[in-house]
């Protein structure tokens, strides 16, 4: 199974990796635990992964890779980019989320 990732979030990633000088430069994400729903989604700029990963690749040659422990919660994650007045950022819809805390900072499984 696969993830999907919207035009919005690859043109953000491909802005990122041209603003930190990182050509081939991918998202790594990860869940982390704590926050009040037990985890957290945590995304990082990376030139590396580790043979385990699960690694996807967009157009643009943009890539995302996840570990293999936070992969089994982020079967049929959809990535979104948003950015409105009040805040800005990426937008995580995954299929197995129970639930997500007031704050939208932290999810359940």
């Amino acid at each position: 199974m696969s993830i999907n990732i919207t035009d919005a979030a690859i043109d953000k990633i491909l802005d990122l990796r041209k603003k930190m000088q990182m050509p081939d430069g991918m998202v790594r994400i990860a869940l982390r635990s704590g926050g009040c729903s037990g985890y957290s989604y945590e995304t990082t700029m990376t030139e590396n992964n580790d043979e385990f990963d699960k690694v996807f690749e967009f157009r643009d040659n943009t890539k995302i890779c996840i570990d293999k422990k936070s992969y089994i919660f982020l079967i049929g994650l959809s990535l979104d980019y948003e950015e409105t007045m009040m805040k800005s950022g990426f937008v995580f819809d995954t299929p197995m989320q129970k639930a997500k805390c007031g704050c939208g900072e932290s999810v359940a499984f």
